[in-house]
């Protein structure tokens, strides 16, 4: 009998198992893509700013895993025949905020930790980190090297990825390899040394990539292959436990079985599928699991998020910036630009002869999103003048701009997250045919959202064979 596939979730953990599915399961396999809203790719956005193609989410992505194998993400845009537009960023260096000038990032550090010690850094003879334990990154850090390398160097590295702060977020999920050598190395200078020389590189080898013409692309060419069929704009609402499978309830929260949407007429108010793959924001996954394992639903509720907005500026050509890729700028400096990227210096291929100059800033941190209710005029003036104020010059007037405003958009992974994220994921692994994907498992990252969603495929597929 033909088995049928729910993936809750448009977005690329969604879309990569949706793929993996297809090419893992018999060719009759019936794969339906749940995504609420109207649009597939979720943080995976292309728009267009004076004529340039721009991304309004994620950029770029890792090219190669730790342990210097292709990453998640390369093979699947290989996967989709995009291997041919990946292109690379230029050669250029990132630089810091600090105390109101912009200084080169220092090389050699992990994740803004250094390889040598600033301060005390004592060996107790034992390991940093026991067999099961996690911390803050920042109270590691501190603890071993001092306040200022936290609050100059770690903390603007891992806001730019993540919009939180250093003290707030785990070592385990935010910086694996670190902690992993941190349970064998007694100091923090040879736990870096150690985490560095487990990542293998690759000489000559670029550490970022995108696709020519945006990464809408890849969000596009993954709907093709899944060969899925795709609802927009019908919510997933309930999920329960049948004696085959499993039962969606469709449709907005509020509307009772039968409702209408806009001249369809009456949509089907469930659905019964085989197996079903999660993979939307944590809230929404504890909401459709409340009814299948209580338990394992507040765990996963318990995950917050940062709301960040970004914010796209066009400058008039010969618009002169410092010959940088982009920077990061520490909490203390006080600003709602958290990074900022020279988008048209970093990448050569959006670069146009008497064109304009792209400027990208990332705005708003963990904690801050009272910043962030401003309309969007008054956002794009704070950003544009606090840009200026970083560069060290004023910029001229744009000659267009937008705001991409994404809430709840980034997880805050704090101590202890892989363990609660293991232990939900026992308690469902019990009821076959259910998975979890996405970053608010597995980490942020197009790599780390692919590799979710194709583990959690292979997942349902197994055991669909059982």
């Amino acid at each position: 009998m033909r088995k049928r596939i729910a993936i809750v979730g448009g977005g690329i953990a969604g879309l990569a198992a949706a793929v993996r599915v297809r090419d893992r399961a018999p060719r009759d396999t019936e794969i339906i893509v749940y995504e609420q809203t109207g649009v597939l790719g979720g943080k995976l956005r292309t728009g267009e700013l004076a004529g340039v193609g721009i991304e309004r989410g994620a950029e770029s992505f890792l090219v190669a895993a730790p342990d210097g194998t292709d990453s998640a993400a390369l093979r699947l845009t290989r996967r989709l025949g995009l291997g041919d537009a990946l292109v690379h960023p230029s050669a250029g260096t990132a630089a810091l905020a600090v105390d109101g000038r912009l200084e080169p990032i220092p090389p050699g550090t992990l994740m803004g930790v250094p390889r040598e010690s600033a301060g005390p850094d004592p060996d107790r003879g034992r390991p940093l980190l026991g067999p099961d334990d996690d911390v803050a990154v920042g109270e590691l850090v501190r603890a071993r090297y001092g306040d200022a390398t936290v609050d100059r160097l770690v903390d603007p590295m891992l806001g730019g990825v993540y919009a939180g702060h250093a003290d707030q977020l785990s070592l385990v999920t935010t910086m694996p390899a670190l902690a992993a050598a941190a349970r064998t190395e007694h100091t923090l200078a040879a736990a870096v040394r150690a985490a560095q020389a487990a990542t293998v590189g690759v000489p000559g080898r670029p550490v970022f990539a995108t696709v020519d013409g945006g990464l809408t692309r890849l969000v596009a060419a993954a709907a093709a292959a899944a060969g899925a069929r795709i609802s927009l704009g019908l919510p997933v609402r309930d999920l329960a436990r049948t004696a085959h499978g499993w039962r969606l309830l469709l449709g907005p929260v509020s509307s009772p079985p039968g409702f209408s949407v806009g001249s369809g007429g009456p949509a089907a108010p469930t659905d019964d599928v085989d197996a079903v793959v999660l993979a939307v924001p944590a809230r929404a996954a504890a909401r459709l699991l409340h009814g299948v394992d209580a338990g394992a639903a507040a765990a996963i509720a318990a995950l917050d998020y940062a709301s960040v907005a970004l914010a796209g500026f066009a400058l008039p050509p010969g618009t002169p910036l410092p010959d940088l890729s982009g920077f990061l700028v520490p909490p203390a400096e006080g600003t709602l630009v958290k990074a900022a990227t020279f988008v048209t210096r970093k990448w050569a291929h959006l670069r146009r002869d008497g064109g304009p100059v792209i400027v990208r800033a990332s705005l708003g941190r963990a904690g801050e999103e009272a910043r962030l209710q401003l309309d969007d005029g008054t956002l794009t003036a704070i950003a544009h003048a606090e840009l200026g104020r970083l560069i060290g010059a004023p910029l001229p007037p744009p000659v267009a701009s937008w705001v991409q405003r994404w809430g709840g958009g980034l997880p805050q992974y704090r101590p202890g997250h892989a363990g609660r994220v293991a232990a939900a994921r026992a308690a469902l692994g019990v009821l076959p045919g259910l998975a979890l994907a996405g970053a608010a498992y597995d980490g942020v990252g197009i790599p780390a959202c692919v590799a979710s969603g194709e583990t959690a495929a292979e997942d349902v597929c197994k055991t669909l064979e059982d």
